[in-house]
C-alpha cells in the first residue's frame, strides 16, 4: 500500500524519499540511491529532449519507426484501402504493414490473397445471381453471373461486373451467328476474353475470368460465370427483350427475347417492337417450351401420349373413347407448351397465332415469329453441375 502512494508521488518526490529512507546505514543505499538518481537524470534528458513529456514519448517511439506513417495517415489508408477492395479491415492493416503502409502494393497484395481464397470457394454451389441483357442493332446478348446468395446479388460490384459482361458478349463472333437465331455459349469461350473494367473497386483490363475471381474475393462468395445467350435478327426483323425482378436497367432474374420478322419493306415498325415487348413478356411468364406444336420434339410428344393414354385406360373406357381422350388432352398440352398455341397472358380471348395475325393486318405485311428464348437464374443448376452443359429453354 505504502509503494502505491508512493507511486503516485512526483517522481522526484519519490527519489528523494527513497534515497532518505535507504541512507540509514544499509549496505546497499548508496547503490540504489545511485540508480534512481540514473532514472532521474534519464527523465531529465528526455523532457530536455522534447517540452510535452507525452508527445515527447510518442516521438521518441517513433524514433524506431521512422517509416511509418502517423496514426491519423494509418487509419486514412486503411479506410481508402477498405474503400477500395471491400476486404476486411484486418486483412487491410495487415497487408499495409507488410507493405510499409504502401497503399498500391497492399492493394496488390490483397488481391493476390483474395485469388487464393476465391479458388478454395470455387467448389460451393452457386444458385443465385443475376442475368445481364445488352443489344444492339442486330443482336441481343444474355449472360448468367452466379453467387452464392441473393445478398451478394444485389451488390453493386457484382451488377457492374455483370453489365459489363453482357456488353463483352455482343462482341462474340462465331460462324454460327451467319444466320439468324439462338447461339449458347459456355465458360470455355467466354472466361478468356478481356474486358476493361471501370469500377472504383474493380478496374483496368483483365479476362472475365480473373474479374469473376476477384468480385468472388471481394464479396467472399463463389462467383463465376455461368453460361450466355446470343440471339441475332434477320435485317427485315426486330429483337425484343423483356426482363423481370429488375433492379436496374439490363438486369433481372427472368429475361425473354422474341425475334419477330417482317417480311418487305416496311416503315410500322413501332407497332411490331410494341407487340414483340408484349410477347417478350408473355414468354416469361407463359414459361412455353416450343415455337409451334408443329416443333415439338417427338421425344415429349411420346412420353406425353404415353402417360395421356395410362391416365385414359384407367377410366375403364373403349379403346376408341380412350383414344378420343388422348387426341383431346393432346390440344391441351400443345396449349400449355407451344408458344403459338398459347393463351395471351393480356388477353386471353385469342392465341399467340391470333395476335401475330392482327399484327399483320395492322402493319400490312406478313409477321412471323422467327425464335424466343426465356432464361432464369439458377434453373437447372443440378443438372448443369452434373453434366456441364447451357441448361436453357429455346426454340
Amino acid at each position: 500500500m505504502a509503494f502505491a502512494r508512493a507511486a503516485r508521488r512526483p517522481l522526484g518526490v519519490f527519489v528523494y524519499s527513497a534515497s532518505r529512507r535507504f541512507s540509514c546505514g544499509n549496505e546497499y543505499s548508496t547503490t540504489v540511491a545511485s540508480k534512481f538518481e540514473s532514472l532521474s537524470q534519464y527523465r531529465s534528458s528526455v523532457s530536455a529532449g522534447y517540452a510535452n513529456p507525452v508527445c515527447g514519448f510518442g516521438n521518441f517511439m517513433r524514433s524506431f519507426s521512422s517509416e511509418a506513417p502517423a496514426v491519423v495517415d494509418q487509419m486514412s489508408l486503411i479506410k481508402q484501402l477498405r474503400q477500395r477492395t471491400s476486404a476486411p479491415i484486418k486483412d487491410v492493416k495487415a497487408s499495409l504493414v507488410e507493405c510499409n503502409w504502401d497503399i498500391e502494393a497492399a492493394q496488390k497484395d490483397l488481391r493476390k490473397r483474395g485469388k487464393v481464397l476465391a479458388s478454395k470457394k470455387s467448389s460451393r454451389t452457386a444458385a443465385e445471381g443475376m442475368l445481364a441483357v445488352a443489344q444492339n442493332e442486330g443482336k441481343v446478348a444474355v449472360i448468367e453471373l452466379n453467387c452464392e446468395t441473393d445478398f451478394v446479388a444485389r451488390n453493386d460490384i457484382f451488377q457492374y461486373l455483370a453489365l459489363a459482361m453482357a456488353k463483352r458478349a455482343l462482341l462474340v463472333e462465331n460462324s454460327s451467328q451467319q444466320v439468324p437465331g439462338v447461339f449458347p455459349f459456355g465458360p470455355e469461350l467466354f472466361e478468356e476474353l478481356k474486358l476493361n473494367l471501370d469500377h472504383p473497386k474493380v478496374n483496368g483490363e483483365t479476362t472475365v475470368s480473373n474479374a469473376a475471381t476477384e468480385v468472388a474475393a471481394i464479396m467472399g462468395e463463389n462467383v463465376k460465370f455461368r453460361r450466355g445467350f446470343l440471339m441475332s435478327k434477320s435485317s427485315a426483323g426486330v429483337l425484343s427483350a423483356y426482363l423481370h425482378t429488375s433492379p436496374q436497367p439490363g438486369l433481372g432474374r427472368l429475361a425473354g427475347i422474341v425475334s419477330l420478322e417482317v417480311e418487305g419493306a416496311n416503315t410500322q415498325l413501332e407497332a411490331v417492337q410494341r407487340v414483340g415487348s408484349e410477347l417478350a413478356m408473355h414468354v416469361v411468364a407463359a414459361k412455353p417450351l416450343f415455337l409451334s406444336k408443329d416443333l415439338v420434339s417427338s421425344e415429349a410428344l411420346a412420353n406425353e401420349r404415353e402417360i395421356l393414354k395410362s391416365q385414359a385406360e384407367s377410366t375403364a373406357k373403349s379403346q376408341m373413347a380412350v383414344e378420343k381422350m388422348v387426341e383431346g388432352r393432346l390440344r391441351k398440352y400443345f396449349e400449355d407448351v407451344a408458344l403459338m398455341e398459347q393463351k395471351f397472358i393480356v388477353n386471353d380471348s385469342i392465341n399467340i397465332k391470333t395476335l401475330v395475325d392482327n399484327l399483320s393486318k395492322e402493319v400490312g405485311s406478313p409477321v412471323k415469329v422467327v425464335d424466343f428464348l426465356r432464361v432464369e437464374v439458377g434453373e437447372g443448376i443440378e443438372r448443369l453441375e452434373a453434366s456441364d452443359e447451357p441448361v436453357a429453354q429455346t426454340a
